[in-house]
């Protein structure tokens, strides 16, 4: 089960990069990053590069994005514009 952090009373999201390691999976992470200093939110990030692990989200396609352990994207390399989106309350 994935947990999400609190730091005092602000819900951090949590960004998971599903992948192995390939320059696609390095791109998503470095847009994720990029969407979540645009926006000013604090952001835990954690790359899933297990195929078990990448298998239990139900992925069969990488790279992946999940927020708070939602798989909102699959084989895609999203823009940083799409993922803030995402990431708005």
């Amino acid at each position: 089960m994935l947990e999400t952090t609190y730091k005092g009373d602000h819900t951090m999201k949590k960004i998971q990069i599903l992948g192995t390691g390939c320059a696609k999976c390095n791109e998503l992470a470095a847009n994720a990053k990029e969407a979540a200093r645009s926006l000013d939110e604090e952001v835990e990030f954690e790359k899933v590069t297990s195929i078990n692990e990448i298998m239990k989200f139900g992925v069969m396609t990488t790279p992946s994005l999940a927020i708070d352990g939602q798989v909102v994207s699959q084989g895609k390399v999203l823009k940083p514009e799409q993922i803030a989106k995402m990431l708005r309350p």
